[in-house]
């Protein structure tokens, strides 16, 4: 039966590159590559990895095909009108620790994109649940060989996880992930730990299932998790105090022990938050072996400072004085402000600022969630460095704005002093000895 195929319509041709050469133009539409459909970036990169490439094509609502050759790998030079090539695929599940479901009313629309699509894990090592796959696009999954994928599996049992997300098409993930493993394929996997939920055995069997998966599966994060004041028709979630957070540190490191010995690898990991809530010093570099789980906050703070010694190991001591004012969560103030005694042989005075998080509430307590309105409410009418310094993660990537809404450029008139952000150790480092 013939694949409706849509078409991807050609918005520029780069300059000397194979499809300028072979006389693709500006508003062609390209259909099909070596008589495959090209229904997304996906296809179209595997499919012009070859040297030798047909691509049919429409000008002007008339067919026509071209032939050329080209090296291998080498770029087609062809640019789409979206990245994906597609639009995106959103999230149809409804699980019950949902953060986009905590947020208040009235945020920007971009902040209520659920977005659950395996294009964007292997893109950009987003976290997809699988559930809204179709049995038509993990084959595609399979056949484009796409690995690693990162996969939030929260629970391996097919009635718990089904209960957390709240999909019939959830209790396949075991079938899914094994599937994976069979084609050659890896995958990292996370889990947010809701108490009395999927912890205790629940999580044991979770762990369980993914290592015998391994090294097809080659780390699992774990997370706990966040509960905003923002869960009014919601379903109850338990959270995690110091001595549960502590016996979930203990049980995971004796995990982390037995993996190290059969697989080489401690597999399984713990998000930073763990020992921050047990109020225990978080484990060595060396235990977080190549920070694959870093997005998911497991070794975030350790890398940090990492490149914050390395960069000081490199400075001279200032010969003037500095007073610096550095504002960030709460959770990890303990942390920075041990680690930011090491300056004040430099004769680098640090004026740390924790701030609550009031425009979310709940358990929120990390740095990347601090708003506009938070800084306000705690920093008014206090003597500031100039600048005052956060870290970048407390903007949106590509935009000077801050999660409620509020610009940088707010922010700083309001408090009456410019701000540097910084996005690690480094250019903190940098920050505090410019002259």
């Amino acid at each position: 039966m013939e694949i409706y195929v849509k078409g991807q319509p050609i918005t520029f041709v780069e300059p000397n590159t194979p499809a300028k050469r072979a006389g693709v133009q500006v508003g062609d539409v390209l259909f099909r590559i070596n008589d495959t459909p090209v229904i997304d970036l996906i296809d179209y990169e595997a499919l012009t990895a070859r040297r030798a490439l047909k691509l049919d094509l429409e000008r002007k609502g008339e067919p026509f095909s071209i032939v050329l050759h080209k090296d291998e790998y080498e770029p087609l030079g062809l640019c789409f009108k979206t990245t994906l090539m597609s639009r995106m695929m959103t999230c149809r599940n409804h699980c019950v620790f949902c953060f986009i479901d905590q947020m208040p009313k009235g945020v920007r629309s971009s902040l209520n994109v659920k977005d659950d699509d395996w294009r964007m894990s292997f893109i950009m090592g987003n976290y997809v649940t699988l559930t809204n796959v179709s049995d038509a696009e993990f084959a595609r999954i399979i056949e484009r060989r796409v690995s690693p994928l990162y996969v939030s599996v929260h629970a391996t049992d097919p009635e718990i996880r089904t209960r957390i997300m709240r999909n019939p098409s959830a209790g396949r993930i075991m079938e899914r992930l094994t599937a994976l493993r069979d084609a050659g394929l890896r995958f990292n996997a996370q889990i947010v730990l809701c108490r009395g939920l999927n912890d205790g055995d629940v999580l044991m069997k979770t762990l369980s299932d993914l290592s015998s998966l391994a090294p097809a599966c080659s780390s699992v994060a774990i997370v706990p998790v966040g509960v905003t004041k923002y869960r009014e028709g919601l379903p109850a979630l338990g959270t995690f105090d110091a001595q549960q957070s502590d016996a979930v540190i203990r049980t995971i490191e004796t995990l982390q022990r037995e993996y190290l010995d059969r697989f080489g690898t401690r597999l399984v990991f713990l998000s930073d938050e763990w020992y921050l809530n047990a109020n225990l010093p978080l484990p060595e570099p060396e235990a977080y072996e190549e920070y694959e789980q870093i997005e998911n906050g497991v070794g975030l703070l350790r890398m940090f400072e990492e490149d914050f010694r390395y960069a000081l190991a490199e400075c001279e001591k200032r010969t003037k004085p500095k007073r610096a004012s550095i504002a960030g969560g709460t959770a990890a103030y303990p942390f920075f402000r041990d680690m930011y005694r090491a300056l004040e042989p430099y004769r680098i005075v640090t004026d740390l600022h924790p701030i609550p998080n009031r425009w979310f509430g709940g358990n929120v307590h990390v740095a990347g969630l601090v708003t506009g309105s938070d800084l306000l409410t705690e920093l008014s009418g206090k003597d500031l460095s100039d600048p005052l310094l956060i870290p970048k993660n407390m903007l949106r990537e590509t935009e000077d704005v801050f999660l409620d809404g509020m610009t940088l450029s707010e922010v700083q008139t309001a408090l009456g002093v410019s701000i540097r952000t910084f996005a690690d150790g480094t250019e903190l480092i940098s920050c505090l000895f410019e002259e």
